[in-house]
């Protein structure tokens, strides 16, 4: 089966050329290096490195401060996220850094005398704030296998915020909200409008002098710019002041991690994911295991039949994530090896009726909140000329996180804190989750369903995915992955193609608008279904790789404003 490009590129291909744009469902080839985000600047930027004669990670590092300046709402140094890096020698690794909850954290920190959430304090306000991650995280990776001087990779970001970008359309309702709320808001006001208060409009040219000073103390003095010091101290003094409960010592204290991928398979290739405290590679292993005994391709694509399979494998994999998936240093016994098994993917496929619907059942979990992870992250696919590759995914959380800009650092803050079951005991049908594994402790990781991961065939990476979207990330990354494998689809017609959601609980399925046919709707509610409609679902940043062309492929979704993939 041919996994790679299926339509024809039109035009000469100029190996000399610096970028090749990519357009809808033609995805962009390269010969040298792909880069692919959610920002056409930050995209230039990995490119950039690439050329310089950096290796992937060199890449990913520079990408990432990059999307910190031009894609505040996900892109970060306040945040967290994962990092999966495969190398064209084999060599596989990730690296962990999530946020972790503060020291003075506790199960009952979020509730009220009544036992319930108290103020939507979980994801409203510092105290939603986890110990920041990604500045650790970058910094471990490129010191374990970078190639170029770390100042060499903060350094374009430093520019762009010192020297501005234009401002996008994307950022227009966050700047409208600031300038209406600056007085709740003032250190946000201060970094994110003009003197006067006023918003900047789309295309003016928007400077962040404070960042610029985060990150140069970042790029002197690598994470101790972050974690020591200055910034350190103007974050825990922000905290104090505002009602948070993170502090030097929190942030003194916080390591990234390098920890051993979880893989699986799939109809002969190698799947490579993230490890607890995300559940993203268990999961979407989990559910490929599951649908490796249907023939998916004879079903047909988006057929009633393949949605209806596809649906019961997400319940299925959902239902073990919320029971069993947290923080691997707080949860030794985690049954990871049982979950990867093709044996219990045996046993719940046989538990699939092809003619019906299953039901959603809480029962079993002792259980009026609905809780649900943020779909605002954003995710980072790059390939070097050695073929090396790295799938990372990083976020806020919500969208431009808790809206809270440290004072004097410019930087926006996350509200991770959210990830964790709020309510010890409680699950319910609209999708609360109250189980163990995932509850608030100090210094512990929050659940995740962040999926980077990589594809790999005969010891070599072929698809680099990813994707933010909360819960619905795990969902996006397998039917991806499914339309390349399954469907012989080029990677941008795989991330371009209409998708569906279904996590267990709530118990109803989404589909894009206008993606699935009506015909298809009326015969995939007949087996017991219920269908509701989201206006997108996801934005997928994917690369492809055929070896035996020695070409990349790279599709950033269009679900996505700025996004763009850069390769040369």
């Amino acid at each position: 089966m041919n996994i790679f490009l299926k339509t024809i590129v039109f035009g000469l291909f100029f190996i000399s050329s610096p970028i090749f744009a990519q357009s809808g469902k033609t995805p962009a080839p390269a010969k040298n290096g792909m880069v692919v985000t959610s920002h056409y600047l930050a995209s230039e930027v990995g490119s950039d490195i690439l050329k310089k004669g950096g290796n992937a990670i060199d890449a990913t590092v520079a990408t990432a401060f990059a999307l910190a300046v031009t894609l505040p709402s996900a892109g970060n140094i306040g945040g967290g996220g994962f990092l999966v890096y495969y190398g064209d020698d084999g060599n596989k690794t990730t690296f962990n850094f999530r946020e972790k909850a503060p020291l003075a954290a506790s199960e009952s920190m979020f509730l009220g005398k009544d036992g319930k959430i108290k103020n939507n304090s979980n994801h409203d306000g510092l105290l939603a704030t986890g110990v920041p991650g990604t500045v650790a995280g970058l910094y471990m990776a490129h010191q374990k296998m970078g190639k170029l001087p770390w100042s060499d990779l903060v350094a374009p970001a430093v520019k762009l915020a010192e020297e501005g970008y234009p401002a996008s359309y994307r950022n227009e309702w966050f700047v409208n909200f600031i300038a209406k709320n600056n007085s709740k808001y003032p250190s946000t006001a201060k970094a994110f409008l003009k003197p006067d208060n006023t918003p900047y409009k789309p295309g003016e040219i928007f400077k962040q002098p404070e960042l610029a000073e985060t990150l140069k103390r970042i790029q002197k003095k690598g994470a101790d710019g972050f974690y020591k010091g200055k910034t350190a101290k103007l974050i825990a003094d922000f905290m104090k002041k505002n009602g948070g409960v993170i502090t030097e010592k929190d942030l003194a204290k916080y390591q990234a991690q390098e920890l051993t991928p979880v893989l699986g398979t799939y109809r002969g290739y190698e799947i490579v994911g993230m490890p607890p405290p995300s559940s993203g590679g268990i999961a979407l292993i989990e559910m490929l295991n599951i649908l490796e005994g249907y023939n998916l391709s004879e079903m047909g694509h988006n057929s009633a039949a393949s949605l209806h399979v596809i649906t019961e494998a997400m319940r299925r994999a959902f239902s073990d994530r919320a029971e069993f998936v947290g923080d691997s240093d707080f949860n030794p016994d985690l049954p990871i090896d049982k979950l990867l098994s093709k044996e219990h993917a045996n046993n719940l496929r046989s538990s699939i009726d092809l003619q019906t619907a299953s039901l959603s059942d809480s029962a079993h979990f002792n259980a009026k909140h609905l809780v649900a992870e943020s779909p605002e992250t954003t995710h980072i696919s790059v390939v070097d000329k050695q073929g090396n590759a790295v799938s990372m995914t990083y976020t806020l959380e919500n969208s431009y996180g808790n809206k809270y800009v440290v004072a004097g650092a410019g930087f926006l803050l996350n509200n991770e804190m959210g990830d964790f079951n709020p309510i010890p005991g409680y699950t319910n049908s609209k999708g609360l989750i109250g189980t163990k594994p995932n509850l608030v402790q100090p210094e512990k990781r929050m659940l995740s369903s962040m999926t980077p991961s990589i594809v790999a065939k005969n010891g070599k990476p072929v698809i680099v995915i990813g994707s933010p979207g909360g819960r619905t990330i795990i969902n996006t990354v397998l039917q991806v992955i499914l339309n390349v494998i399954d469907f012989d689809m080029n990677i941008a017609q795989a991330i371009e193609s209409p998708r569906i959601h279904h996590q267990w609980f709530p118990n109803k399925t989404s589909f894009e608008k206008f993606g699935i046919s009506p015909d298809t709707q009326k015969l995939y509610e007949a087996l017991g279904h219920e269908v509701y409609f989201r206006n997108m679902q996801g934005q997928a940043m994917g690369i492809s790789i055929d070896h035996k062309n020695s070409t990349v492929y790279g599709a950033a979704d269009s679900r996505s404003f700025d996004a763009r993939a850069v390769g040369y």
